[in-house]
């Protein structure tokens, strides 16, 4: 008898990718089960498919109405798949062994640093228990906040009220963008007691765990933070107030968006739908009346995205923040690029490089194949192509009626851009050479 060879995965970051496809396979296996679908039979295979890789990858992109097409079984798979999709697979999978065996393996804790971006294995038993208290009690708290909200005000019923409460919060901290309602939070614009929950359990979320870490350990000493809490925290801060700004301006007369809004109310939509490229789908206003100038904005806003070892998407904050010092530092003429006091290490400057790189062409390949095979504006095929590589969920409105090809271009793009360019890359190589010698040195041309 001859004894099945499973494939061994060297490299964490393939244990990573292969864990979330086999949670989308899962996903999209429960989904099509007859009891998740409202009406006769089940979900087609594309339709589930598209909604369960949404979900792990905490997306928000649909291709049918959330409400009216699953029932409440397929609503609370989407809601698990949310929730797995945030923690992680191997996070998840971490926690799982250590509630069970009570230790971990090194392969299990070098898998599990892989995933929550941890800096030693040491810490990785800590990291992983404390990703799931804090995301509890954070999704706990906005639930609480909601579901009151939901039962007194627009006299829903306490069941109904909690299942609301329980979801939008779930939803929200994971940056999911999956709403119970067909237009999202539109039919909240005005209600602070509704989005600004919403918007700061997104924002939390988006900050990532070792950030929450820090600040809970560190919050009244700044000067002892690391750099990267640092990095995040000014560039968030820096995103949100310009994001705001710049929507709130653009939109301040649109009669399709703030238009017919009082002040307050403008001022309250124009920092929600600041918050949400940040990278969360939820929208108050409607997203296809939009300034073709906010689309652009917003663009930017949903492919910078949030912090590492989160669950925003996007090319990153810190990303982001390291290149623009490498500018900075070239302008300068500096032989060396410093932020906050620290120096670079030169890894760092082509590890945000390649990643940037990697998202643009994988966005622009997917930009013009929409541009070929629909009929959709480039302002249009940009937004919705940016909004699956970044796992935002904000949509025109032309995911639905795309043809079936495109639609599963999408579906590679949220699962790579869930996992990161470098991460798939890493995950698909054979293995890593070291090169044991230096070539000689040129300088081409630069400019």
């Amino acid at each position: 008898m001859v004894t099945p060879k499973w494939p061994r995965f060297r490299h964490p970051a393939q244990v990573v990718v292969v864990g979330f496809a086999l949670a989308v396979v899962a996903g999209t296996g429960l989904l099509m089960l007859p009891v998740a679908k409202t009406g006769p039979g089940g979900a087609g295979v594309l339709e589930a498919l598209f909604t369960s890789t949404s979900a792990v990858c905490v997306t928000g992109l649909v291709v049918v109405d959330t409400p009216e097409y699953w029932t409440g079984f397929g609503q609370a798979v989407i809601l698990g798949l949310i929730q797995v999709g945030g923690f992680g697979i191997m996070t998840f999978a971490s926690l799982l062994v250590l509630l069970v065996s009570h230790r971990f393996g090194l392969k299990a804790r070098m898998t599990a640093a892989a995933e929550t971006k941890t800096l030693g294995l040491g810490d990785v038993r800590s990291v992983v228990t404390g990703v799931v208290k804090v995301s509890l009690l954070l999704e706990a708290v906005t639930a609480l906040v909601l579901t009151l909200r939901f039962a007194t005000t627009y006299d829903e019923s306490w069941p109904r009220a909690l299942w609301l409460g329980v979801f939008h919060a779930v939803s929200a901290f994971n940056n999911a963008g999956f709403a119970l309602y067909s237009d999202s939070l539109m039919g909240f614009v005005t209600d602070p007691w509704i989005c600004l929950p919403i918007a700061l359990a997104v924002i939390a979320g988006g900050l990532g765990f070792p950030v929450l870490f820090e600040l809970r350990r560190r919050f009244r000493k700044p000067r002892g933070w690391s750099l990267h809490t640092k990095i995040v925290l000014w560039a968030t801060a820096a995103f949100l107030v310009g994001g705001s700004a710049f929507i709130t301006a653009l939109e301040w007369s649109n009669p399709a968006t703030l238009g017919p809004l009082d002040t307050p109310g403008k001022l309250l939509a124009g920092f929600f739908q600041g918050v949400m490229p940040r990278t969360a789908g939820f929208n108050s206003l409607d997203t296809s009346q939009l300034n073709p100038a906010s689309w652009l904005g917003i663009d930017v806003l949903m492919f910078i995205g949030g912090a590492s070892a989160g669950t925003a998407g996007g090319i990153k904050v810190t990303t982001f923040a390291v290149l623009f010092f490498v500018i900075y530092a070239e302008i300068r003429g500096e032989g060396a690029v410093n932020i906050f006091h620290r120096r670079l290490h030169g890894d760092l400057q082509r590890q945000a490089l390649t990643v940037v790189l990697l998202s643009v062409a994988a966005v622009a390949f997917t930009t013009v194949a929409f541009m070929v095979f629909s009929n959709h504006s480039l302002d249009e095929s940009l937004f919705e192509v940016t909004s699956a590589f970044a796992t935002v969920g904000l949509s025109t409105g032309i995911t639905a009626d795309l043809p079936a090809g495109l639609q599963l271009l999408l579906i590679a793009l949220m699962f790579i851009g869930r996992l990161g360019p470098i991460t798939v890359a890493s995950a698909l190589a054979l293995r890593t050479r070291v090169r044991l010698y230096d070539l000689p040195e040129e300088r081409p041309v630069i400019g």
